[in-house]
């Protein structure tokens, strides 16, 4: 018999109490308040990763996915943008270029590697449609190159930045390549982007998975609700607590690129947890779909509309990557384009991303 789903009364109390709580800031202040605004935003984030789940589960695959990569870069140009313009004491220059560059890296070798190998663990091996990844890998490569390596080789201005002109064309056309994709996965070729039915069933001892029931067009309103409350007050803690996080980077002396892995961090945790959830119930698709959507959100839609922003606010912004960091996003390309090749993934793949997710934090701590 199939499982009802309720809506769970701490993902409705934890947003309404984390909104209460932050307009208190006009008059409470100290370490302990930012501590406890930290509890809310880790709160919200979670709430938001169980009524996106909810809302991706009626409508659907590819469209739940689709509609949770598409929420998470509204929280990531929100936080940019905000920082970017607030920020006193950071070199935000670089602060969206960092944001986008640790996104990629942390989807393509952190998230991806751990559902690899959660799914390896408990599956031994996962399948997943081979045409829908190969798409998303051509486009995300070609994006990448364009926002991140491609400004490092233009003459019209100083090294690593685009002209205005040159930044309006180049965001256009990732933005069209953005609408291509989803245009694919969401009609034209739907079929790549939905989980393919394991042939391998040997393992009598297997358990098969109950599925919850679907919720109600109802339930469906109040997830939506709530999904934007959470969202709401995740970019209002995150832009709030920013002001600590440039205190601790500055004492701790650590580089200010740390602060996009943090941004990136927070950004990428809801859709983090609900890829690895997917994994290890055996849904391998609906992790790679919900990384590599994230992955082509966070760079195709987010760097367009950060680009709008500075030109209409006519403040810098730097995009090229440095040769170490080029050299890391290159090998973890490549690396990740050989482990999904074949249309099964195996635990040794996912071990070798993770340890270039490792080496990346290593060096961007100590460079």
């Amino acid at each position: 018999m199939k499982k009802k789903i309720y809506l769970l009364g701490w993902t409705i109390i934890v947003p309404i109490l984390a909104w209460i709580v932050y307009l208190l800031h006009y008059s409470l202040t100290g370490h302990l308040y930012s501590l406890i605004l930290t509890f809310f935003l880790i709160g919200a984030v979670l709430a938001a990763v169980y009524h996106s789940e909810i809302i991706a589960y009626r409508v659907g695959e590819p469209y739940g996915t689709l509609l949770l990569a598409f929420a998470i870069t509204v929280i990531e140009v929100s936080l940019i943008i905000s920082i970017m313009l607030s920020a006193k004491g950071l070199e935000t220059i670089s602060l969206a270029r960092d944001t986008v560059f640790a996104a990629v890296m942390v989807i393509l070798t952190g998230i991806i590697g751990i559902c690899i190998v959660v799914g390896s663990i408990r599956y031994k091996q996962q399948v997943f449609t081979l045409q829908g990844v190969s798409t998303a890998m051509i486009t995300l490569v070609v994006i990448v190159v364009f926002i991140l390596i491609l400004p490092n080789y233009t003459t019209s201005h100083s090294e690593g930045e685009y002209t205005s002109l040159q930044l309006i064309f180049i965001s256009v056309i990732c933005l069209l390549l953005y609408i291509g994709f989803t245009m694919v996965q969401t009609i034209r070729h739907r079929a790549f982007f939905i989980a393919p039915i394991p042939k391998n069933s040997d393992d009598a001892n297997e358990e098969t998975e109950i599925l919850p029931e679907k919720p109600t067009r109802k339930m469906m309103l109040y997830s939506i609700i709530f999904l934007i409350l959470c969202l709401g007050i995740v970019v209002l803690l995150a832009k709030y607590l920013s002001k600590d996080v440039e205190d601790l980077v500055f004492k701790v002396g650590a580089p200010k690129s740390i602060v996009g892995i943090i941004i990136a961090g927070i950004v990428l945790l809801p859709e983090g947890i609900a890829a690895i959830r997917a994994a290890y119930n055996n849904r391998l698709q609906t992790s790679l779909n919900l990384a590599f959507g994230s992955a082509l959100a966070s760079i195709g839609l987010s760097i367009p509309a950060v680009a709008v922003a500075s030109v209409i606010g006519d403040f810098r912004m730097t995009l090229g990557i440095d040769l170490k960091s080029m050299l890391l996003l290159g090998l973890s390309l490549f690396i990740i384009t050989i482990s999904l090749a074949t249309g099964r993934t195996n635990i040794m793949q996912g071990l070798v991303l993770i340890s270039i997710f490792f080496l990346y934090l290593f060096t961007t701590l100590i460079p």
